[in-house]
């Protein structure tokens, strides 16, 4: 029986450098960390970081300024999407797209190693 999520990683290239911005840039809790894995909480739900082995690069899908196409995205709530897109800049991260709709707030980027997320600050 399924009992709900226990994680949703991505592939980084330097450890050191992706829990710095997960949990300066995007504020998440620092959970658990060795040479495999890295575990942080967002609210709740466990976002993981695994490095690439030696040699391989993180493959890029196709992205717009609406997010990846193909695979699913992290999207994070957001209260104050202006406050947070400026941490995000300043650690490196990179902005893909932002749109305030009359559904949300949201913006589009890149963590440093091109993974894509989202923030969303909701209007409903």
């Amino acid at each position: 029986m399924i009992k709900g999520v226990q994680d949703i990683f991505y592939n980084v290239s330097d450890m050191k450098r992706s829990i710095a911005f997960y949990t300066e840039a995007l504020q998440m809790k620092l959970k658990f960390e060795d040479d495999g894995w890295t575990s942080l909480d967002c609210g709740g739900v466990q976002v993981g970081l695994h490095p690439t082995e030696p040699g391989e690069e993180i493959v890029q899908v196709p992205r717009d300024s609406h997010g990846v196409h193909g695979q699913a995205t992290l999207t994070l709530k957001s209260d104050n999407v202006p406050e947070d897109r400026k941490r995000i800049e300043n650690s490196g991260g990179r902005i893909l797209g932002e749109d305030d709709a009359p559904w949300g707030h949201m913006l589009v980027f890149e963590d440093p190693d091109g993974n894509v997320l989202k923030l969303m600050n909701p209007k409903y």
